[in-house]
């Protein structure tokens, strides 16, 4: 499908604070935005898998120039994992490689486990993520049923929560640096625990001081008219310092 023109008006700039549905990528929601309004310029400030919901800041206009600055933001996320089983891609969308009883796994061997994964670490990211090598995303490789030497990358934790544990499902708060596969979080946690386990559902209610209460479905922002959407922008001013 052809992309529609630009408009002749110019992009209004700053941050649209949208809450994700799932099923779709933040590329989607980025070009959903674009066609709808007929905009040039459209970027997002930290992707969300597809399977995952919650708060995805979008770019517009001159916001675009400020992506590092969003990308580089602390996440908090809330989610859920499930014990037992283990899939290709660490979470719900994949397809199941291992099933194990996790019926001996305790609420505190769990916690203990979480507990482990606070402070900075070293993270191999999955095969399954858009990062590049050679110029081609590692999902597409995996796809390919290849596997390639991906580097460590150093993150921080600062918060592992157990907010609640019906096994074989646990529910968790997060809260961490940019680049942290969560997912692979939990995978690691299962394989600890000789079990297995996967992320079942992923929701990130925070980007740095942005909240996922202040955003709009995508629905609704989609509904709207281009003067709607502008009014709805925060202006790029919130990310400078306080003085």
């Amino acid at each position: 499908m052809r992309r529609p023109p630009p408009s002749d008006l110019p992009d209004p700039d700053g941050l649209l604070m949208v809450d994700k549905p799932g099923g779709m990528t933040s590329h989607d929601v980025v070009d959903a935005v674009r066609r709808r309004f007929r905009f040039r310029k459209v970027g997002h400030g930290g992707t969300l898998d597809p399977m995952a919901t919650g708060l995805l800041v979008l770019l517009i206009g001159r916001g675009t120039k400020v992506s590092d600055r969003v990308m580089g933001a602390d996440k908090t996320y809330e989610g859920a994992m499930r014990l037992g089983v283990e899939t290709d891609t660490e979470d719900a969308d994949g397809r199941v490689t291992a099933e194990r009883d996790p019926a001996g796994v305790t609420e505190a061997a769990l916690r203990a486990a979480m507990e482990t994964r606070r402070g900075d670490q070293m993270q191999t990211p999955p095969m399954v993520s858009a990062i590049k090598k050679e110029g081609v995303p590692l999902y597409k490789l995996a796809r390919r049923g290849q596997t390639v030497p991906r580097e460590p990358r150093l993150i921080h934790v600062y918060d592992f929560s157990l907010l609640g544990f019906d096994p074989p499902r646990a529910v968790f708060r997060l809260r961490c640096t940019k680049g942290t596969y969560v997912r692979t979080l939990c995978a690691d946690i299962g394989r600890e625990l000789g079990c297995g386990a996967f992320l079942e559902s992923l929701r990130r209610s925070a980007s740095g001081s942005f909240q996922v209460g202040d955003a709009r479905p995508l629905d609704a922002i989609l509904q709207g008219t281009r003067e709607d959407l502008a009014a709805s922008l925060l202006p790029l001013t919130v990310l400078l310092p306080a003085v």
